[in-house]
């Protein structure tokens, strides 16, 4: 039985049977974990969720800000920009389906017999793995609740930017929003600096990348996360990124995780965003 772990999809339903095709996926036998972002910007949102939908629990998908987006946008939070592309679920005959799979994602999968964690963006370096699954577990449950459209009305924001044990409310859910699903760079102190996407290096001193803050809690598990396009691939500093831009022409990238040391496969894609 294999495991593999696959960055963003976003709607681009051809490639990812491309990257199944490639690793010989057998759904009778292997899993796959889906970093999120699954959805938008892409062509084929609504056949992407039918199908992963379909592998039931030999599938595990997290939480990303374009599902998150799209789950606003359905409660009339949010109005869609121009820029989004899941008209095919909003309308879908089987949009209440695809949309209540979506509302029951987590924000964080973990495997403590493996060692793995799955998030969309990353983890402030103030949490460990058991902290962090506590929080996240708070917003799933009004993401799943009957006060959820509430919240994503109050969901988009860039403050707080730093983690207080004494957060309540939408205060305390945002920052949780935003750190599980956004963060790229983050400041010593691990504030997080929403500015800077691009590669590493490109950031002004004194960010670092959430997976180098030097007090990270988590750094005793692998954590394999997807969001951060312009980073790519990378292994290292107890992490794994496997967002390799397939939605920007360049590739979809899995990792297999259950071998004695990852390994990558990457098929080409058709550049849907320039």
């Amino acid at each position: 039985m294999a495991l593999y772990a696959i960055g963003d999809v976003q709607g681009c339903y051809d490639s990812l049977q491309h990257l199944l095709e490639a690793i010989r996926f057998d759904p009778s036998q292997d899993r796959l974990w889906f970093t999120g972002d699954l959805v938008n910007r892409g062509p084929q949102s609504a056949d992407v969720i039918r199908y992963v939908a379909s592998l039931g629990d030999r599938a595990v998908t997290v939480l990303g800000n374009h599902e998150l987006h799209l789950l606003a946008v359905a409660a009339g939070s949010m109005a869609a920009s121009e820029q989004d592309t899941f008209d095919d679920i909003l309308f879908a005959n089987d949009s209440e389906y695809l949309l209540s799979w979506i509302s029951s994602l987590r924000l964080i999968h973990y495997e403590a017999d493996i060692g793995f964690a799955l998030v969309h963006a990353g983890l402030l370096p103030q949490w460990s793995i058991a902290e962090a699954m506590s929080l996240a577990a708070e917003v799933e449950a009004i993401v799943q609740g009957p006060g959820r459209n509430g919240f994503f009305d109050r969901m988009y924001g860039n403050m707080p930017d730093r983690w207080n044990d004494s957060l309540i409310g939408i205060d305390r859910w945002r920052l949780i929003v935003n750190a599980m699903t956004r963060v790229r760079f983050c400041y010593p102190d691990g504030r997080m600096d929403y500015r800077c996407n691009g590669p590493l290096g490109t950031q002004p001193d004194p960010l670092l990348p959430w997976f180098q803050i030097p007090q990270r809690r988590t750094r005793d598990i692998q954590v394999v996360f997807g969001h951060w396009s312009l980073l790519g691939r990378w292994q290292g500093d107890g992490v794994i990124g496997v967002d390799t831009g397939c939605l920007w022409g360049r590739q979809l990238t899995a990792v297999r995780l259950d071998g004695e040391k990852p390994h990558f496969t990457s098929v080409p894609c058709r550049a849907y965003r320039s």
